[in-house]
């Protein structure tokens, strides 16, 4: 598995974490990282952590600017009638494709997909492929956003 899915697939615990124990973002990574660092299986290698933390900061940065994108693309859905793990891959993927210039867009939506099928509903690849499908002609069309003019 690569460096940056194990990144994603972190992040998607610790905002998990963070919507169910209502967590800061630095408490939540604390907490996973003290869970999982005395635990030689499941222990998180230095190489994931940044990227990781980068998506889990950022979403929480960015959370209401995010949350308003999916809601406006998701048209019999409201975000908390959708699945807390369907909602934080959402989440990560309109980050990546907000913020995230190095990786294509299309790059975030396949790897959404992906963690939907991993952690999500049987229709948890599907409901997402099409909600990330709306929002991204949105994004072509208004031009992608600079991190330095989201400062």
């Amino acid at each position: 598995m690569g460096r940056r899915r194990r990144s994603r697939e972190m992040a998607l615990q610790v905002l998990y974490q963070m919507e169910m124990a209502v967590l800061p973002p630095e408490e939540a990574l604390g907490l996973y990282y003290q869970l999982f660092d005395d635990d030689e299986k499941h222990r998180v290698p230095a190489e994931v952590r940044p990227f990781a933390e980068e998506i889990v900061r950022g979403v929480s940065l960015h959370r209401a600017r995010i949350d308003e994108m999916i809601t406006s693309a998701s048209e019999h859905w409201r975000l908390a009638r959708m699945s807390l793990v369907d909602r934080n891959i959402l989440r990560i993927a309109v980050f990546e494709m907000l913020f995230c210039f190095d990786i294509p867009p299309k790059v975030s939506i396949n790897e959404a997909i992906d963690l939907g099928k991993t952690f999500g509903s049987p229709d948890s690849g599907a409901f997402i492929n099409g909600i990330l499908d709306h929002i991204l002609p949105l994004l072509e069309a208004n031009g992608r956003i600079d991190r330095r003019d989201s400062a």
